[in-house]
């Protein structure tokens, strides 16, 4: 029997890139979606399709015709991602898309502190009301996240206070995310999915996890959102984009990343991975830390 065909979007990013070699591993039929078609991996058992922006109806429509699934990773952030995500919708429905899994965020609501958290609440939204099959993966922070916001200097700041962040890994989101796509059931159907770490930490014992690794000073500095703001301005970022920036952290202060969940260990059969687990495997995310850097 010939499994349904899975459309992955992000197939080039951290998440689709890792759905897509797992699925295509076990033998589903897997089509590769982007807007630029070059930067799509090369995966055996896997196809790309023509050139596709979430924001164009037609592309979409033409890039998912015949798929039984879409594997809907959320757009770059944008003031339009909204828009955009209704209209990958729209298209995939046009299409035939009987099933559709949304990678969407930790804490998802219109009123989430998180401003980014909102345009999932959103896109949720826009779903359900499709009526579509469908389930959502709301994945907290990232684990890779945590070394990467911290600078050379050493320091981890922002605006998360004394705040705990349930932190996940994008291998345990692609195992999660792979594990509801291979399931042809309707188990899944409906089910919101939190994705996050076995722990919530605050950003203090994140800079001290980060120090043990390193072996130097790694510091975790409070920010007031004045100061977040002020420290982010050589960026030259849009105001929408360091408001992202900004409440992610804020929203941690507030106590709205705190969630724990059994997910991943129910969905791969295995724990989820911490912090210091993470560290330990992907020695490069903490190599511009280390004292001869």
């Amino acid at each position: 029997m010939i499994s349904p065909l899975v459309a992955v979007t992000g197939a080039s990013g951290e998440v689709g890139g890792r759905v897509a070699r797992r699925l295509a591993r076990t033998g589903v039929p897997v089509r590769l979606l982007g807007r630029d078609p070059s930067r799509l991996p090369d995966i055996p058992g896997s196809v790309a399709a023509p050139p596709a922006a979430y924001g164009d109806g037609e592309a979409m429509r033409r890039a998912l015709d015949g798929a039984h699934t879409l594997f809907l990773v959320s757009a770059h952030e944008s003031p339009d991602r909204t828009q955009e995500h209704i209209v990958a919708v729209d298209a995939a429905l046009a299409a035939g898309v009987e099933r559709v899994v949304y990678v969407s965020f930790l804490g998802a609501a219109p009123d989430a502190t998180f401003t980014f958290a909102r345009d999932h609440w959103h896109t949720e939204a826009h779903i359900r009301m499709t009526g579509v099959r469908h389930t959502f993966l709301r994945d907290s922070w990232y684990l890779a996240g945590i070394p990467a916001m911290t600078g050379a200097d050493g320091i981890l700041r922002g605006p998360g206070g004394d705040g705990r962040v349930s932190a996940v890994s994008h291998e345990d989101i692609a195992d999660c995310a792979s594990a509801v796509l291979l399931d042809e059931g309707t188990g899944h159907d409906g089910v919101v999915h939190d994705l996050t770490g076995p722990e919530a930490f605050t950003l203090a014992e994140a800079a001290a996890e980060l120090s043990r690794r390193t072996g130097r000073e790694i510091r975790y500095v409070p920010e007031t959102r004045e100061e977040a703001y002020a420290s982010r301005a050589h960026y030259g970022a849009e105001e929408w984009e360091v408001a992202g920036w900004v409440t992610s952290y804020e929203a941690i202060a507030a106590g709205e990343l705190a969630t724990v969940s059994d997910a991943v260990s129910t969905l791969t059969g295995r724990p989820a991975q911490n912090l210091a687990g993470y560290l330990e495997e992907n020695p490069d995310s903490y190599r511009h830390l280390l004292p001869e850097a």
